[in-house]
């Protein structure tokens, strides 16, 4: 009988789930319950070249990139990523399409089978790393493009042997679990950097580059730095996107278009064109060139990168759900992310629209850091609801801060009526932006893909 990919949720959701934990129920960072689980599995993650990619933010956008530049390239890509925004089968993908529910399922079984095998039992992270793993061997990918799920050093993702890692930034974020201070999460992340490899950075504090290049160093691995080996530049606003010219490497990628909003998806691009560039050169070819374009790459691979970016998407970051009113959603989780939403919001869109903001949050960050920049001018309402997760802030406390700020808010219970009291109350001219924790971007999605915005607003319209 085939498996059913159901009861292999069923049995995948029995495992601790790390990512729904608060921080005191965490476990004693190890990575003996992979390593033998890979093993059980012929280590499947030794198969295939990798390109590990980790960081405070961005990360999933720089994957989504890595992944479509490789594929225009005409190699076939594992893409690991998380968390899911609808389904768990997003998390792991070959050209950038999910798998199989049915091949979930029949790989899941085999993990199910192995489980009794191993000396401590898997979390849910674990197990569909090591899923993605043997998947990715199975279907004979090329490259596999492999998110870190928390960290660095201690993810569960970092058993592979990565030829390429890029971190794209740091600042305060999990803290309880990675450091207190920026420093002591690079040194965490950086545990990425394998031997003789290529690191690609778009981090440019000196006193945290200072820690890349000591561990760089100890490797005998190439750190490239973004403004000096390569960088961005005549960024400007497109429709629906932004225009931009990039030199990697010493070679100059000229008028490239990404369909994203926001500058910072700009800096996300550019390091993801490092990270390929890095894969395909080796590590002396790349001390070499510098952030000068000297000249243009070849047309034939501009075309190539050309077409990728431009067919990139990347769900639920600054993400236009509907119009009139306009509604995005974000999934900004950690201060500094809903600084780069705001700021975003600030330079893309008409910033006379008056807005409506529905935010729910996870415990683990400062809810006075998460409210403050969305306080801003144009602020109307803050609608403050419990996000869909057992971290989730109680709303009573963003309600607390944002009253401090000087902001009107109310408390909903749930993010469907936190919606529906959002749109009832905006106008076609408001901008209604939900942020706070991919959850609740995730829940959003799945309310507003089913009910477009007008149906939402005539329920509630009609509940008044």
């Amino acid at each position: 009988m085939r498996p059913d990919y159901n009861q292999a949720l069923e049995w995948l959701e029995s495992h601790v789930n790390l990512e729904k934990l608060v921080s005191t129920e965490y476990r004693v960072p190890t990575l003996d319950r992979i390593t033998q689980l890979c093993h059980y599995l012929a280590d499947p993650h030794l198969d295939y070249p990798v390109i590990h990619v980790t960081g405070t933010n961005g990360k999933g956008s720089v994957v989504n990139m890595i992944s479509a530049v490789l594929i225009a390239h005409g190699l076939r890509v594992g893409t690991y990523t998380s968390p899911d925004l609808t389904s768990v089968t997003e998390r792991i993908a070959s050209n950038l399409t999910p798998i199989s529910t049915q091949e979930f399922a029949e790989n899941l079984d085999i993990l199910r089978n192995l489980e009794p095998l191993l000396n401590n039992i898997p979390s849910r992270f674990e197990l569909l790393t090591a899923l993605a793993f043997k998947w990715f061997s199975d279907i004979a990918v090329d490259v596999a493009v492999v998110e870190v799920g928390l960290g660095g050093t201690w993810d569960a993702t970092n058993v592979v042997s990565s030829a390429v890692s890029v971190i794209t930034n740091i600042d305060l974020d999990h803290t309880e679990l990675l450091g207190e201070t920026k420093p002591e999460i690079a040194q965490e992340k950086a545990g990425i950097i394998k031997q003789a490899s290529t690191c690609v950075t778009g981090e440019t504090d000196p006193e945290i580059v200072a820690v890349f290049e000591k561990v760089a160093k100890t490797k005998n691995a190439v750190l490239a730095r973004i403004g000096r080996d390569f960088d961005y530049f005549q960024d400007r606003l497109a429709v629906g996107g932004h225009l931009f010219s990039a030199s990697i490497f010493g070679r100059q990628y000229s008028d490239l278009y990404i369909p994203l909003r926001g500058s910072h998806q700009v800096r996300n691009a550019v390091l993801a064109l490092a990270g390929c560039d890095s894969f395909f050169m080796s590590p002396s070819e790349i001390g070499e060139g510098g952030a000068v374009g000297r000249e243009e790459v070849a047309p034939e691979r501009l075309d190539l990168v050309r077409g990728a970016l431009e067919e990139v998407t990347i769900p639920g970051r600054l993400e236009v759900l509907g119009t009139r009113p306009l509604v995005i959603v974000d999934g900004a989780h950690n201060p500094a992310g809903i600084r780069v939403a705001m700021d975003a919001l600030d330079e893309e869109f008409d910033r006379h629209l008056d807005r409506i903001v529905v935010m729910g949050l996870l415990k683990g960050r400062s809810i006075e850091d998460m409210v403050r920049p969305v306080v801003r001018d144009g602020l109307e309402l803050l609608v403050a609801c419990r996000a869909p997760s057992p971290r989730s802030v109680d709303p009573k406390e963003i309600e607390q801060i944002a009253s401090k700020l000087g902001a009107q808010c109310i408390c909903v219970p749930s993010l469907e009526e936190s919606i529906q009291l959002a749109l009832g109350k905006a106008g076609e001219d408001h901008l209604v932006f939900i942020t706070g924790s991919m959850y609740v971007v995730g829940l959003a999605r799945s309310l507003l893909g089913q009910e477009n915005p007008a149906t939402l607003t005539a329920k509630r319209e009609k509940s008044l």
